[in-house]
């Protein structure tokens, strides 16, 4: 724990975690959760009274850092942090946590529950524990904590990174979707990039129940075409398909990149940073090869960090071997995105990239030239 920092018992900011959970994120800003509000200042550079926007923040970064699989699917649905639960009812999250472990409501109560958020409770503790003390003086983000963008300059290109939930990205023609080889799409309700826009591109009734799944559909269309029925691909594939009803976003292509090497007798995944480089010079050729069959063309592309979700790449590893596809080594080609859900993951990969922050002169020049930001 770094020098000063305030003291975090888990069983304490446990109860406060239970008290986020049964009565939702709307109403934080109702409760009395003091060591939740110590944690989240502790990580905010923001100068706002918005503390609860950080506290969800810092849930975020806690759930985040469970690595994934059930575990994270199951804190994410218990909290309402999982897309379009942040209003719903505790006893309907506990149902869609439950699950995600197969199991009765009133044994996941019982039992995984609370593991599930002594998990949590832990992980908030490092937060705190670790994170530097910010200056309140400090400029506060252009966007709200959860929908930020950063102006980037990687040597002779300009890179827009978004950090927010992949689904939130507005008016990018491609968005890149890792997926494994035999580009079978997570379920819905899943936590992962490609599932998260199989769940924006779903059509909806106006009760909100899903009434088509186009993204999955077109994917097995390409799957049926290609041949690749009851085979898997070669790592790199990259398969095009419309983006359902992220079209009304501005979003016209979804680009699903072939990555992840299922490992035979389990759920684990193995990807090499050499098929994430070669899925990223596939998107691009892609996107010049279909760039002039849309009107208004092509112009601009979104990567999300391939293979460093299930497929355990190093963020790091996986933002390098990215990078060796698209810098063409001038600034011509097409618009580039980055896209990653949390700030500490934007820094590392600015880090790794030895990126150079655009001053905000080159935003308001990005705006003037209709390129936008991207973002809902």
């Amino acid at each position: 724990m770094s020098p000063g920092a305030p003291q975090f018992e888990v069983a304490s900011v446990l109860r406060e975690v239970k008290t986020v959970r049964a009565e939702g994120l709307v109403r934080i800003r109702e409760l009395d959760v003091p060591l939740l509000r110590r944690a989240a200042a502790a990580r905010s550079a923001a100068v706002t009274d918005a503390w609860p926007v950080e506290v969800e923040n810092l849930l975020r970064a806690a759930v985040a850092r469970l690595g994934g699989g059930d575990l994270e699917a199951a804190a994410g649905y218990s909290l309402g942090l999982a897309p379009g639960l942040r209003d719903r009812p505790a006893a309907d999250r506990r149902r869609l946590a439950a699950q995600v472990y197969s199991v009765s409501v009133e044994r996941f109560r019982k039992s995984q529950e609370e593991m599930v958020l002594a998990q949590i409770a832990e992980q908030v503790c490092w937060l705190a524990g670790t994170a530097p003390r910010r200056s309140r003086t400090t400029q506060p983000p252009l966007l709200a904590p959860h929908l930020q963008h950063r102006s980037l300059r990687v040597g002779s290109r300009d890179v827009l990174l978004h950090v927010h939930p992949v689904e939130l990205l507005r008016n990018v023609d491609v968005i890149v979707s890792p997926t494994n080889t035999h580009l079978a799409l997570p379920a819905l309700y899943k936590a992962s990039v490609s599932a998260s826009l199989r769940r924006a591109g779903a059509v909806r009734d106006v009760a909100g129940d899903v009434i088509a799944d186009p993204v999955h559909d077109a994917l097995l269309d390409w799957r049926t075409a290609h041949g690749l029925l009851g085979r898997p691909a070669l790592p790199g594939t990259v398969a095009p398909t419309d983006p359902g009803a992220l079209a009304a976003r501005g979003v016209r292509r979804i680009y699903h990149a072939a990555v992840a090497v299922p490992r035979p007798g389990t759920d684990d995944y193995d990807v090499a940073a050499q098929d994430v480089a070669t899925a990223a010079a596939r998107a691009l050729a892609l996107l010049s090869e279909e760039r002039a069959a849309f009107t208004p063309p092509l112009r601009s592309i979104c990567f999300p960090l391939l293979g460093a979700g299930r497929g355990g790449l190093p963020p790091q590893t996986s933002v390098s071997a990215l990078w060796a596809a698209l810098d063409t080594g001038s600034g011509a080609g097409p618009d580039l995105h980055l896209v990653v859900r949390r700030p500490l993951a934007a820094d590392l990969l600015a880090e790794t990239l030895g990126a150079r922050e655009r001053s905000p002169a080159a935003h308001a020049s990005a705006d003037a030239d209709g390129k936008g930001h991207g973002c809902g």
